[in-house]
């Protein structure tokens, strides 16, 4: 069964980023054990610098820089405070 969109959004910060948020409603699965399947990503100068996602088989991960590591997801809210809080930081770095 294919997943159902629930949301999709797009967004340009104040410095021209772009912020995408993409949730799907999916069956549960080994590694998508939660119903979701997601990819939210913050993107500058065509470079994404920020993302978390759910690809096939890659379980529930962040992307930050260039540094990879695992993501424990608890809800879709609290995913998205997460993302929204790392953006903020990277945000306050450049």
């Amino acid at each position: 069964m294919r997943g159902v969109l629930i949301r999709h959004s797009r967004l340009r910060d104040a410095e021209g980023g772009l912020i995408e948020v993409k949730l799907w409603s999916v069956p549960a699965s080994s590694d998508k054990p939660h119903g979701f399947k997601y990819s939210l990503a913050y993107i500058v100068d065509r470079k994404r610098v920020i993302g978390y996602d759910n690809g096939e088989r890659r379980g529930d991960h962040r992307h930050y820089g260039n540094r990879e590591e695992p993501y424990k997801f608890d809800s879709v809210d609290k995913l998205i405070r997460d993302f929204l809080d790392d953006v903020a930081k990277w945000r306050e770095k450049a």
